[in-house]
């Protein structure tokens, strides 16, 4: 297999991508691009950092802003509870959509309809749906979006990529991603008043609105149907990219099947602690065309392959390779022997924020683009959807739908709150 620069395979596996030429630019070479923070939960806070700085903050929870306003030098009068504020700051270049799961699209809808560019922390979606009209929108008005799987700017994951490209396994057929970590019980609580200082009815937003409850709040949403997308969607989202992206599949999958269940946390969290997920991919239906991509889920155990909490194996048929967002990178031969192997052509990459940046000011394709996000984020809404119902999907990839199961494919969107809101995106 032919060498290639990890830009290059960028460019091919974003092929449906944005062409950025055209887009507004009216940056100067030296000038600090305007950007505003959306959700300043501690990863806002952190990528507010990694893209250099904000000059705006907004959060319903008037603490976190008053934090985060502070360690940013953000001015009082440049803050707000309510995120079309920033929007219609015209000002403002970019975004951080840093929010509960169930904000992500629609804020970066409107952030893409204002103008603005924006960085989207992972998953890009809470739903299959609204990712597809996210992608309509970016396309539609010419902005950058940027999800925030930084595995595609870490230099181990992209020495990783880019050996299996030039054969250092021979053709990749299976790979396998897991999350395996120890996550807190969430108890069980009753609906109560929220805390003093939070804006709740905006925090909830177009989600079907549910009284306040302690543990369906700040961080603890991520176990909530209503709010968030589990474990897989949250940490899994990483690793089932990269898992992804080795393999060197685009399309969706034609076979999803995959169990879920709690063993562990006796609790209110609704998605299971524990999940075992296939993807088959066809392929042209011939072997050595075929691919299979695993998840494996246990926020339980304190016991990981390889030591490793999060990361991905890749089998091919001339040996093995492991990697991690965390820095481990092993490739074993056909005989399980270790080698001590480099690319030969090593990749170039910014770091994820700084690329965010670079891409809006020379108007080009970012490392995650939205393109490459969706086909990520698809595969961990058909997990859990999947896992949810208990059976297996069968998908038509070419129409994005899911064949033979009505209440399978209502899962791919979600109920909004009754009597509807100005953030549920038009066409749901």
């Amino acid at each position: 297999m032919n060498a290639e620069t990890r830009r290059s395979f960028l460019a091919k596996s974003g092929a449906a991508a944005v062409a950025w030429a055209g887009a507004a630019s009216v940056l100067g070479a030296n000038e600090k691009l305007v950007i505003g923070l959306i959700g300043c939960g501690g990863r806002g806070s952190g990528v507010a950092g990694m893209v250099g700085g904000i000059q705006f903050a907004c959060d319903p929870d008037s603490r976190r802003l008053a934090q985060v306003a502070k360690r940013h030098n953000v001015p009082e009068a440049n803050t707000c509870s309510d995120l079309r504020r920033i929007l219609d700051q015209k000002s403002v270049d970019a975004v951080v959509i840093a929010t509960c799961d169930h904000w992500h699209a629609p804020a970066g809808i409107l952030a893409c309809e204002a103008g603005k560019h924006a960085y989207i922390e992972k998953p890009i979606s809470h739903n299959f749906r609204e990712g597809q009209l996210l992608l309509q929108a970016a396309r539609r008005n010419k902005r950058i979006v940027q999800h925030g799987t930084q595995s595609r700017s870490r230099g181990v994951v992209a020495n990783a990529m880019q050996l299996l490209r030039e054969g250092a396994i021979g053709t990749v057929l299976m790979s396998k991603a897991w999350n395996i970590q120890r996550r807190r019980n969430i108890g069980h609580e009753k609906p109560s008043d929220p805390p003093k200082g939070v804006d709740y009815d905006t925090w909830v937003g177009p989600a079907e609105f549910v009284p306040f409850q302690k543990n369906r709040f700040h961080y603890d949403w991520h176990w909530w149907h209503n709010f968030g997308t589990g474990d897989m969607g949250n940490d899994g989202t990483h690793e089932i990219d990269y898992a992804r992206w080795g393999l060197g599949v685009e399309a969706l999958p034609t076979r999803v099947a995959g169990l879920g269940t709690k063993l562990y946390h006796d609790d209110d969290q609704q998605f299971p602690d524990t999940q075992t997920v296939v993807f088959d991919f066809p392929g042209d239906d011939t072997v050595g065309t075929r691919r299979q991509l695993i998840f494996e889920m246990r926020i339980w155990s304190p016991n990981r392959p390889y030591g490793i909490d999060n990361g991905a194996e890749f089998y091919g048929t001339d040996g093995l390779l492991v990697c991690s967002k965390g820095g481990r990178l092993h490739v074993h031969d056909r005989k399980g022997k270790e080698r001590d192997v480099k690319p030969k052509e090593p990749p170039e990459f910014l770091e994820h924020g700084k690329d965010f940046v670079d891409a809006i000011r020379n108007e080009r394709t970012p490392n995650a683009p939205i393109e490459t996000a969706l086909r990520s984020v698809a595969l961990v809404h058909l997990g859990n959807i999947a896992c949810r119902l208990g059976r297996s999907l069968t998908l038509d990839p070419g129409k994005e739908a899911i064949v033979g199961d009505d209440e399978a494919a209502t899962l791919l969107g979600r109920v909004y709150r009754e009597g509807g809101h100005w953030a549920v995106p038009k066409g749901v």
